[in-house]
């Protein structure tokens, strides 16, 4: 008798509890029909977004300086280098003469001849000087006088005594020595130039201002006749239009390559702003870039020249700002998304956007951090609705239940009864 009373009690109570739910389903504006299932939700977390470009470079040396030969003003002897050599600053590239030195060498040679044909001239008055002054010292009277000594006396020698004549000869004798001095001095200073010149004529040398690499020489002598490149290599590439409104010098990137182990670090050093070929309506403009490479020390393995990279630059970069995954923003005229609240409400925030990337969305204006808001979009929302969100069982704990007041305790478990 008891058994059949308790079946009938079950039974009455399973059938008031379908009816009381087929009621609250049907029910027009029922809290049942407003109540969203959340699967999948996150929180307004604070976190770094950056905001990046992607192309692609190759590995190229830094710089490249080319070597450059005047054959009109001089003539060129040997290289000292060959392609492929390694070379520092200061190191022989090659010898040449230069026509220059052999113009001066024959300007200097005929001057020194000059000087020395003027220095034997004195010499030779100088000896007629004394040998007039031997005779009137010895006989005046028998003393005879050159043609050239008398024109460059300025006495008349029929008329003065023998003591001025005397006199006027000495004077023109230490006069002649003065000018044969100086004649030798100029030819000492004509030797010491003329032995130079031998010096640099023999072998004249020209140098690399910089280490590196013998790229490339040019034996027919056409400029330029030696190129190299620099040891420290740079990433090539171009960018399109719409990446140069937002690229700038200075800027950090990063990049991959598969012949490096490591990822290569540095910044935009060289931004072209005219087009690598003739702008044209028929293709898009590419604008070469060049970026510089950070060392990272003497262990850093080489690059290889023409290596691939993937190059990442990044244009913008926030931290510590309040985001969200871009996939929990929607949009009518506005941008939206919906904040889950601790009274068990999904509730439409509209939003102002800051820096997007990387799957992140910045928030300006919104939830706060820390808030939590409905990731999924494929879910029917009316704002202010209910909503329930599946147990995880390995977030669950006793002291987080017991922190519920009995109210809310009733409220949860109804709707998480009378939900669809």
């Amino acid at each position: 008798m008891r058994g059949k009373w308790k079946i009938a009690t079950v039974s009455i109570a399973s059938i008031v509890l379908i009816t009381v739910n087929l009621y609250l389903i049907e029910k027009k504006e029922s809290k049942v029909e407003r109540t969203v299932f959340v699967e999948n939700w996150t929180k307004v977390k604070k976190d770094t977004i950056t905001d990046t470009i992607q192309t692609n470079g190759v590995i190229k040396p830094e710089e490249e300086y080319d070597i450059y030969f005047d054959t009109k003003k001089n003539d060129f002897k040997k290289f000292l280098v060959k392609e492929g050599d390694a070379i520092t600053a200061g190191s022989s590239l090659f010898e040449y003469t230069t026509t220059e030195l052999d113009a001066l060498k024959a300007n200097l040679v005929a001057e020194k001849t000059a000087a020395e044909g003027e220095i034997a001239g004195i010499e030779e008055y100088i000896g007629k000087l004394r040998s007039y002054q031997g005779t009137l010292t010895s006989d005046p009277e028998k003393a005879a006088i050159d043609e050239s000594v008398e024109k460059n006396l300025n006495i008349d020698i029929t008329t003065s005594s023998s003591d001025l004549i005397k006199s006027n000869v000495e004077q023109e004798i230490y006069k002649q020595e003065l000018e044969k001095n100086s004649l030798n001095e100029k030819v000492k200073m004509l030797d010491a130039k003329l032995s130079s010149i031998e010096e640099q004529s023999s072998a004249i040398v020209s140098t690399s201002e910089a280490d590196g690499v013998v790229k490339s020489i040019n034996k027919n002598l056409n400029n330029p006749i030696i190129s190299i490149v620099s040891t420290n290599m740079a990433i090539e590439g171009d960018f399109s239009e719409e990446e140069m409104k937002k690229v700038e010098v200075g800027m950090t990137i990063k990049a991959s390559s598969s012949d490096s182990k490591k990822a290569l670090k540095g910044t935009i050093g060289r931004i072209h702003s005219y087009p690598a070929e003739e702008p044209s309506l028929k293709k898009d403009n590419r604008f070469p870039f060049q970026a510089l490479i950070e060392p990272e020390g003497e262990e850093t393995e080489p690059l290889l020249v023409g290596s691939k990279v993937n190059l990442t630059v990044i244009t913008n970069e926030k931290a510590g700002v309040p985001s969200i995954p871009i996939e929990a923003v929607q949009y009518q005229k506005q941008p939206y998304i919906y904040k889950l609240t601790k009274k068990g409400h999904v509730d439409k925030h509209y939003i102002t956007k800051g820096l997007k990337g990387e799957g992140k969305q910045e928030i300006i204006k919104g939830p706060s951090v820390g808030d939590v808001i409905l990731l999924e979009q494929n879910v029917e929302v009316k704002n202010h609705s209910y909503f329930i969100t599946p147990i995880q069982f390995e977030k669950v704990k006793a002291a987080t239940y017991k922190k519920f007041t009995s109210r809310e305790k009733v409220r949860y478990l109804l709707l998480g009864i009378l939900e669809k």
